[in-house]
């Protein structure tokens, strides 16, 4: 009988109660009573439920609206074309996989760049050591402004043995990726283990805010403060993977070993709609939840805070070693 934390079974308590009864000989449970039998049901009843809030305590509340329900999926060779590393990057039952050897990477790049919409795709890691690797899902506009892009970085951090990936979610404004690196980073130790199967990992950027999603959960939102803090010029999509040793993994602390490769990651159900570059003004952003004007509801920012409370490692906001001069929506 399987038995879910946040549901009440009176019917398994009424089970164990005739159980316990049916395996006591009628004399022994005539001599013990019915009252021991009930104090054991009792013990094994708080039991039940300290184990159910044990396992609730580690997963989110229900964000109550699942987004990505609202966009259809996109045919992988209608909406991308690969962008580097061809003979790395193969298709298979709907499912792309990318990889990374000593002799290259792979990257892919949407066909259309878009100036807000909701951008995802379900994406498996690879276990075991993949310290110095980064498999990514972002936007950036980085071919059409080299030197002084945007950029919203979805981020696989590469781990080694016994330890779990890491995902950064970033935001680059007008350069500030570019020569003198401002990122804006937010941190997350997943509450799964993301190479088990596939999660569905998502964008939602509109002309006033970016939320980052997991499984439809919110785990950052990004508002737009100031146009000098915020991206909006026209984005393409992109998904990556590659070696980024320097400092992917504990600050560059564990580099690629390529006695492990290929490094793998499967991508599928790709998820890409809003308003194109070529879209009329009137076109309507995407929204993250069932208000038509954006924002997140009660139940989404709850599940929000407590992904920020018991799963993000890093807040860029809260480091006070660096130079919130050049980040100022930390203290709007």
């Amino acid at each position: 009988m399987s038995i879910h934390p946040h549901i009440h079974h009176p019917s398994l308590s009424a089970f164990i109660y005739s159980t316990l009864l049916l395996s006591t000989p009628h004399k022994r449970r005539k001599k013990m009573g019915n009252s021991l039998i009930i104090s054991l049901l009792s013990i094994f009843h708080l039991l039940l439920v300290f184990w159910g809030s044990s396992v609730n305590a580690y997963w989110p509340p229900s964000p109550g609206y699942w987004p990505s329900s609202k966009v259809g999926s996109l045919n992988f060779y209608k909406g991308f074309r690969n962008l580097w590393g061809p003979q790395h990057q193969k298709m298979d039952q709907n499912a792309l996989t990318i990889w990374l050897d000593r002799t290259s990477g792979s990257g892919f790049k949407s066909v259309k760049p878009f100036r807000s919409g909701y951008f995802g795709a379900n994406i498996k890691l690879q276990p075991g050591y993949t310290a110095g690797v980064i498999t990514s899902l972002y936007l950036s506009n980085n071919e059409a402004h080299p030197g002084f892009h945007d950029e919203v970085d979805i981020e696989f951090l590469g781990t080694t043995f016994g330890k779990p990936y890491t995902l950064q979610t970033n935001v680059y404004i007008r350069g500030s990726g570019d020569g003198k690196i401002i990122g804006r980073e937010m941190k997350f130790r997943l509450w799964f283990d993301p190479t088990k199967e596939f999660h569905h990992y998502a964008i939602l950027w509109s002309p006033k805010e970016i939320i980052f999603f997991v499984d439809d959960i919110p785990i950052r939102r990004y508002p737009k403060k100031s146009v000098y803090t915020f991206p909006l010029r026209p984005m393409w999509l992109y998904g990556s993977i590659w070696d980024a040793s320097s400092w992917a993994t504990e600050n560059g602390k564990y580099k690629a070993d390529y006695n492990y490769q290929p490094f793998t990651a499967k991508y599928t159900n790709f998820k890409a709609i809003g308003c194109t570059a070529y879209s009329s003004p009137r076109c309507r952003p995407v929204s993250a939840s069932p208000y038509r004007s954006g924002g997140l509801t009660r139940q989404q920012y709850q599940a929000m805070r407590w992904v920020q409370t018991h799963s993000m490692v890093y807040n860029y906001c809260k480091d006070y070693k660096r130079d919130h001069s050049l980040t100022p929506e930390c203290w709007r």
